[in-house]
């Protein structure tokens, strides 16, 4: 991306190639009067709930974070004050893929939907939206001790393996998250998206690593708890959002658990509220069940056990041997001996890398048709091949020009004239034959001369198996990415003419004019958009603070409160509003 905008921080300005691919633009000037209003709303009930049940940090870190109640924050701002604390952001395009998604983290860069929710969908939406990635992630991330945990995590979950069972049921999350959002969503198609996000849920086999770190980190960054059972406060970032499961879940119906790393056994659904969270001592223990689940992950595992993740991911993985050369590609099969691995295959465009660095000649056109190496001890030497000295490679008969015959402890064979060696960090970590036969024990053939230089692997044991490659940008990964685009509303004339009301609201209360035409405002609310409850509580907070017009002030009230009545869907949203009329937030905090 040569028009890349970095924002003048180091954090978003070190992402890599492969992760620049799904930012998008914020186009803040997209953003209408009624989203500025909508992000208002929600931040003035954040800032009066909040300040009782949030985590302490909440309130400051969200000035921190570059962040005010009046308008939706604009990226330059959010870098700007972010970068103060070690953080960048960035806007994306909705939903993006998990494993993207933690990389961003382990970058320290938010990654944030350009999108703000629709004002039918101002309490909740299961798509993420700007009000709930800045206002709900960015504050929290001024406490030091969370965002160690949140760019720990990304860095594990980076790693971690996928199915592509777990890209079906993204694809299914984000196309019902982009239909909840659409103006005029068709309900049977929503409801049919519902199924096939329930379907694929219940129908996912037994979870990838990445969908239970996935369940990990929607109980704590998303929906998490600290303190006491009987006292918590919130932390999570779906819930600092959201204005009425903040609320709600704080009351007794909703189970309060203790987390621990049983939180991976509790799966979740986007669509519904919570029916139990997960309360933390502390942000310590967020990385102590961490550091436990990551102690079962392939990438600390390896052997037999992270070899099979990677071949049932079908996606690039890279296996390390613990010479530390790196294998990255497309595993389709190794082969196995008293539970050790003997033997591994890729399939298809394959690298080889040294402390994530791609060896120099050893790049997946070079090695297009896949690779393959035995691994293990040579037979009658209890040294590790990987750790041979001049006088062990003498013993052995191996020398650079000279015909070669290896036999390892699991019976494969290598036969061939050696080229030249690879060593790295006092580690013979590749040995290059011509004119070379490998043979399993049985005799079959698992390399002939023909097929060209024989690059043969050096290492005792596979000690670390992981999700892509080592080099990702010398391998060129092309992350997993959705061909499906959010949509954005066309508006008609009636609700441009809304927008304009609304913005005049907003011009009244920035510049204190001198209020001359509210009575014609609420006259073309009443009259044109009836439906309207938003702009109405907007104007009737400028009428009851600059105590004026108490006759159209009485008219606004008594028409919010029987569309209250009448409509309970807007009730809680009627009565808040009317409540911080009365009660306003503390101006210090508006700033």
């Amino acid at each position: 991306m040569s028009d890349f905008n970095d924002f003048d921080n180091p954090q978003v300005a070190k992402l890599p190639r492969h992760l620049k691919q799904f930012i998008v633009d914020q186009h803040y000037d997209h953003y209408t009067p009624v989203d500025h209003a909508v992000w208002r709303y929600v931040m003035r009930q954040n800032y009066a709930y909040l300040k009782d049940v949030a985590y302490y940090p909440y309130i400051p870190g969200l000035q921190k974070a570059g962040l005010t109640i009046e308008k939706i924050p604009n990226l330059q701002e959010m870098n700007n004050a972010l970068a103060q604390i070690g953080w960048g952001a960035v806007t994306v395009d909705g939903f993006i893929p998990p494993a993207a998604f933690m990389e961003y983290q382990a970058y320290r860069v938010l990654v944030i939907a350009a999108d703000i929710r629709q004002l039918k969908h101002i309490e909740y939406t299961p798509a993420p939206d700007i009000i709930h990635e800045s206002a709900g992630h960015a504050p929290i991330i001024a406490d030091k001790d969370y965002h160690e945990y949140l760019s720990y995590f990304g860095s594990i979950g980076a790693k971690a393996m996928f199915s592509a069972q777990d890209f079906e049921l993204y694809e299914a999350i984000r196309a019902l998250s982009i239909l909840k959002e659409m103006p005029d969503a068709d309900t049977e198609e929503i409801a049919q998206a519902e199924a096939l996000v329930t379907y694929r849920q219940e129908n996912i086999g037994a979870p990838s690593e990445m969908a239970l770190l996935s369940r990990l980190h929607w109980w704590t960054v998303e929906y998490g708890l600290i303190g006491t059972l009987d006292k918590p406060k919130i932390y999570g970032a779906g819930l600092l959002s959201s204005i009425g499961e903040s609320a709600s879940c704080m009351q007794a119906h909703i189970a309060k658990l203790p987390y621990t790393i049983d939180a991976i056994n509790y799966s979740y659904d986007i669509t519904q509220t919570q029916p139990q969270l997960f309360v933390t001592p502390t942000f310590q223990n967020l990385i102590n069940v961490l550091e436990e689940f990551a102690n079962t992950m392939s990438f600390r595992r390896g052997g037999v056990y992270g070899l099979q993740k990677a071949v049932d991911s079908k996606n690039t993985c890279t296996a390390v041997y613990s010479s530390g050369l790196q294998v990255s590609g497309t595993f389709t099969g190794f082969a196995q001996q008293n539970g050790e691995a003997i033997f591994i295959k890729t399939t298809g465009p394959s690298s080889l890398s040294v402390d994530n660095k791609q060896l120099k000649g050893h790049h997946k056109d070079y090695h297009k048709d896949g690779f393959s190496s035995p691994v293990g001890k040579l037979k009658g030497t209890d040294k590790s091949l990987e750790d041979f000295n001049l006088e062990d490679l003498d013993k052995a008969g191996i020398e650079i020009g000279e015909n070669a015959s290896l036999t390892f402890e699991s019976g494969i064979t290598v036969q061939g004239k050696i080229k030249g060696m690879v060593i790295n960090n006092h580690k013979i970590q590749m040995i290059c034959f011509t004119n070379c036969t490998v043979k399993d024990a049985d005799g079959n053939i698992l390399f002939d001369p023909s097929w060209g230089v024989y690059d043969m692997a050096v290492g005792e044991k596979i000690t670390s198996v992981f999700c892509g490659a080592a080099d990702k940008e010398a391998f060129e990964e092309i992350v997993y990415k959705s061909g499906t685009n959010t949509v954005h509303a066309q508006y008609d004339s009636n609700t441009l003419e809304l927008h304009k009301l609304y913005q005049q609201v907003r011009n009244y209360r920035q510049h204190h004019n001198d209020y001359a035409d509210l009575n014609k405002i609420w006259q073309a609310l009443r009259d044109d958009h009836p439906n309207d409850w938003l702009c109405a509580l907007e104007l009737l907070e400028i009428i009851d603070h600059e105590e004026i017009e108490p006759q159209l002030a009485h008219e606004i009230r008594i028409a919010l409160e029987t569309k209250a009545v009448n409509d309970p869907e807007l009730k809680k949203l009627i009565t808040d509003g009317l409540y911080l009329i009365k009660h306003p937030v503390e101006q210090k905090l508006v700033v």
